[in-house]
């Protein structure tokens, strides 16, 4: 998805949603990783602007980069860096995609530029909502079935959003608050069901959301037993599975609840429960805490992938695609957890009312996977991108050593295949790294605070150095670790060392190295292949 993304689209994301009296610290919490094959991450820059009387706004289509149409700008827009804005407006997607023949071909308004007009263009969430959907009602909707994450200080919501197939211009939808004590997530499969249309507070929708349904025939219940997920993306297998699951893992970490009555529908059985759509966490969640639930695999779970032959020698979490493959005649899956070797980026947007919006606002952000990044701070009020993080040094198809993007992808391609030797070397490198940067940015904000009253701009100027520094730290940091495990693990053997440095004989060489060889699970499975193929000739 989105303008932090070369043009390639992203079908399958994850967002997790924290109220803001379900975390430690007020914060509300919105996490995002852009996952899609051929994208690469880095962060746009929208400055504020004023727009004379006329001014027309281009519109081009995310995934395609096709020029969709022409829509009037507004007198002012905000000033927006990557999926945040000035008033500390955040928005997320993933993509349920839905009703095929819903999919409006003639629309103008895709859902990536949906996303970057509404931060633009408003001062909190409900208003992120009501520009979105008085856009797509207005000009159409070009894109399939869409859930959105739209947040501010005070609320969190869950926009749920597909168009009508070029039958009636513009979208059903429904949108429904999360309560400030609750998570909630959604991962490219609709997830609101039933909504209380009472409640004008809480819930929002498309007043012909209902009548549509009837009119092409996807409900012909009562209203008050009308589920907007049944009738406008009928659950399926790959929905379930492939999907929903990843939010039954972040509600299994966190959740207030006993998962395994969920298990049967995020194992793929649609006739069985359906999650709630949001619960009441265990305990308050931390940053740190989202931040690792974007890095989940489904350890310790019944869809845990790191003890099977999937994972190679030395036990990847991750699975190659595509998500399902052949053999003899038989069809079988792969898991899709959260974490994904396709990410092109990933954030966590921290949105606090006790702050000044320029302060309060902040994205932390990675690009690549997000199990192998390391998060740092991109303030709301930034207006010069990190050079690491700029569009031109992150095209998809060029290396570049001064991208993150890149850099974290060089570093992540050399652990995957070996990643039971090396992943706790890469956590403490990374687990030390946000610390610091962690512990940096309570310092940094504390500065910008009391420069605030009497100078805003030097308020700013103190968190935008400290945007670029933090980046451009993890970048050089990461490149030394990178030099360092190529060196450690060379050859499929491991160079003793300690503190950082590599052992030496008394001589000065190097150290003898250790053969770890292959792990007991693989030597089995070699031996059941093989029979007595390898069998030494003396013990036979």
């Amino acid at each position: 998805m989105c303008m932090l993304l070369s043009l390639a689209g992203s079908e399958a994301c994850t967002n997790f949603i924290v109220g803001k009296k379900a975390s430690k610290d007020g914060s509300v919490f919105v996490s995002y990783s852009a996952d899609s094959y051929g994208m690469s991450g880095f962060v746009a820059h929208f400055p504020a602007a004023k727009h004379a009387p006329g001014t027309m706004r281009e519109v081009y289509d995310w995934d395609s980069g096709a020029f969709l149409g022409l829509i009037p700008e507004v007198a002012e827009t905000y000033n927006v860096v990557g999926n945040i804005n000035e008033h500390q407006v955040a928005i997320a997607e993933t993509t349920f995609g839905g009703r095929p023949e819903l999919v409006d071909t003639t629309g103008i308004i895709d859902y990536g530029s949906l996303i970057y007009i509404a931060l633009q263009r408003s001062k909190t969430a409900r208003e992120a909502i009501e520009v979105m959907t008085t856009l797509t009602n207005q000009y159409g909707y070009y894109s399939s079935g869409e859930s959105f994450s739209i947040a501010d200080p005070n609320e969190a919501w869950i926009l749920e959003m597909i168009g009508k197939g070029g039958v009636e211009k513009g979208t059903v939808w429904v949108a429904v608050r999360i309560p400030d004590d609750c998570i909630s997530a959604h991962a490219n499969q609709s997830r609101i069901r039933k909504f209380d249309m009472r409640d004008k507070e809480n819930v929002m929708y498309a007043k012909d959301v209902i009548k549509f349904a009837r009119k092409q025939g996807y409900f012909s219940g009562d209203d008050k037993d009308f589920d907007f997920a049944a009738a406008y993306c009928p659950a399926d297998f790959g929905g379930l599975r492939y999907c929903d699951a990843r939010v039954w893992s972040f509600f299994n970490m966190y959740g207030d609840i006993d998962m395994s009555e969920y298990v049967a529908w995020a194992s793929g059985d649609a006739t069985a429960t359906p999650m709630p759509l949001y619960v009441k966490p265990k305990h308050q969640l931390s940053l740190q805490d989202v931040q690792k639930g974007m890095r989940d695999h489904y350890e310790g779970t019944p869809f845990d992938i790191t003890k099977d032959a999937g994972g190679g020698i030395y036990n990847m979490p991750y699975r190659l695609s595509p998500l399902s493959f052949k053999y003899e005649g038989k069809e079988y899956f792969n898991e899709r957890p959260i974490s994904t070797v396709q990410t092109a980026f990933t954030f966590v947007a921290q949105l606090r009312s006790n702050m000044p919006n320029a302060i309060g606002g902040v994205m932390w952000f990675g690009a690549d996977d997000s199990n192998m990044i390391v998060y740092t701070p991109v303030y709301c009020s930034t207006t010069v991108v990190p050079a690491c993080y700029a569009a031109e040094n992150t095209d998809p198809v060029t290396f570049s050593w001064n991208s993150s993007f890149w850099v974290f992808n060089w570093v992540a391609n050399m652990v995957y295949p070996k990643y039971s030797l090396v992943i706790d070397d890469m956590r403490k490198v990374q687990n030390t790294l946000e610390s610091s940067i962690y512990e940096q940015s309570k310092t940094v904000e504390a500065e910008a605070l009391a420069a605030m009253e009497n100078s805003p701009r030097y308020a700013k100027k103190i968190l935008n150095d400290f945007t670029c520094d933090a980046a451009e730290t993890a970048l050089a940091e990461w490149k030394k670790f990178g030099e360092f495990i190529i060196v450690k693990y060379n050859d499929f053997v491991v160079k003793p060392e300690e503190n950082g440095r590599f052992k030496r004989s008394s001589t000065g060489i190097g150290a003898t190295v250790k053969r770890p060889g292959y792990p007991e699970m693989y030597r089995k499975q070699i031996v059941e292949q093989t029979g007595d193929k390898y069998l030494m000739s003396d013990a036979k």
